[in-house]
C-alpha cells in the first residue's frame, strides 16, 4: 500500500504546519469590524435555525438583540417560548405576523402586518443598543411586495447603525438585497422528509 500525507504522521503533522502558517498569514490581515448585513436565503430548511444560533449566541454574550417575526405568528415554536420565557431581559421578541399568506388568505391584512413589522424593525435596529436584530421571514413578505425593497435597502445602508448586525432570512430574497449583504448564504435543498410523509416535527421543524 502507498503512504500518503494522510496515513504518515510526520508528513500529515508537516503538511498542516505549512496550512496554518498561511491561514494565521491571511488572518492577521483580517482587523476590520463592523455591523453586517447577513442574507439566508434558499429553498433548504436550516435559513431561521441558523439565524436563531446567531441570536442564542448574541444571548451568551449579553449582547442585547432582537428579533421581528413578519410570517410566522400563527404557532409557538421554541426559540420564542425559551427566549420570552428565560432571556427576554436581553432579547426582545415581536411576532408581527399571522401565519404564511395562503393561510390568512388576505392580502391587504397581510401588508398592514408586514408594514407593522417593518416599522418595528427599524425602531429595534435604530437602537445603537442592539447588537443584533433578527428579520424573519422578511424576504417573503419582500417577496410578495408587501414591503418595498428599496425602503429596505436605502434603510440599511444609511440608517443602520454602524456595529449593528442584520440578520434577514426566506426564501427567494431579492438580487438587491443579496446585492448589498455582507454575508449571504443559500441554503440548498438535497433531501427533505416531507416529500416521505412526514410531517413538521417538535425539536425540528419547532
Amino acid at each position: 500500500m502507498t503512504s500518503t500525507a494522510n496515513d504518515d504522521p510526520a508528513r500529515h503533522a508537516s503538511k498542516m504546519a505549512k496550512k496554518k502558517v498561511a491561514r494565521d498569514k491571511i488572518m492577521a490581515t483580517k482587523t476590520d469590524e463592523k455591523g453586517l448585513i447577513v442574507v439566508h436565503t434558499g429553498k433548504g430548511k436550516g435559513k431561521s435555525t441558523a439565524a436563531f444560533g446567531m441570536i442564542f449566541r448574541c444571548i451568551a454574550h449579553q449582547m442585547p438583540c432582537a428579533v421581528v417575526q413578519f410570517i410566522k405568528g400563527g404557532m409557538s415554536t421554541g426559540e420564542r417560548d425559551l427566549i420570552e420565557s428565560r432571556f427576554s431581559d436581553i432579547c426582545q421578541f415581536h411576532t408581527m405576523g399571522e401565519g404564511f399568506t395562503w393561510e390568512t388568505q388576505d392580502r391587504d391584512r397581510d401588508v398592514a402586518m408586514a408594514q407593522a413589522a417593518w416599522e418595528k424593525a427599524k425602531e429595534l435596529i435604530r437602537d445603537p443598543a442592539n447588537r443584533m436584530v433578527l428579520l424573519d421571514e422578511i424576504n417573503i413578505a419582500l417577496r410578495y411586495d408587501y414591503i418595498d425593497v428599496a425602503d429596505v435597502i436605502t434603510f440599511l445602508e444609511e440608517e443602520k447603525p454602524e456595529m449593528t448586525h442584520v440578520v434577514l432570512t426566506g426564501r427567494n430574497a431579492k438580487e438587491e438585497l443579496i446585492e448589498i449583504a455582507d454575508l449571504a448564504t443559500e441554503m440548498e435543498l438535497l433531501k427533505h422528509p416531507f416529500r416521505s410523509g412526514i410531517k413538521a416535527q417538535i425539536g425540528v421543524e419547532f
